[in-house]
């Protein structure tokens, strides 16, 4: 079924490094951001968020591994053959998908801003909001 994005969201179509897994987002990317949890600061994720709703995989789902740790809730996706992260759901919101905008294919980052999550305080947030609050 071939859907059209929302208006104010455009269709990206993404790949892999080998092209093995194609996907599409609609979204309208007005920041990245990167995480500094012990995953993320291996594999220098830059990423964007979107719902579920607007990632679809095209072709290649069986090219997909997952991956999960510490406490398995977030599912982060990397193609089986080149190794390139695509994308994952989040622990804290397993709905909303955090994607590699390098993944995207005419798409510029130059000029978008980056936010840091802190992904490495997830645990400790209730305990930190102050110390967070003035990051």
């Amino acid at each position: 079924i071939k859907t059209t994005p929302p208006p104010t969201q455009k269709r990206y179509q993404a790949f892999c490094h080998c092209r093995s897994v194609h996907f599409e987002v609609d979204a309208d990317i007005t920041e990245l951001s990167q995480c500094n949890c012990s995953l993320c600061r291996k594999k220098n994720a830059l990423m964007f968020a979107v719902h579920e709703s607007h990632l679809r995989v095209v072709s290649g789902q069986e090219h997909l591994a997952e991956y999960r740790f510490h406490t398995r809730v977030a599912r982060h996706f990397f193609c089986k053959h080149c190794g390139i992260y695509t994308f994952h759901s989040r622990r804290s919101a397993p709905d909303v998908f955090g994607v590699n905008v390098f993944c995207l294919e005419d798409f510029d980052i130059d000029g978008v801003p980056v936010n840091l999550n802190q992904g490495a305080f997830v645990r400790e947030t209730t305990k930190k909001v102050g110390f967070l609050a003035a990051v």
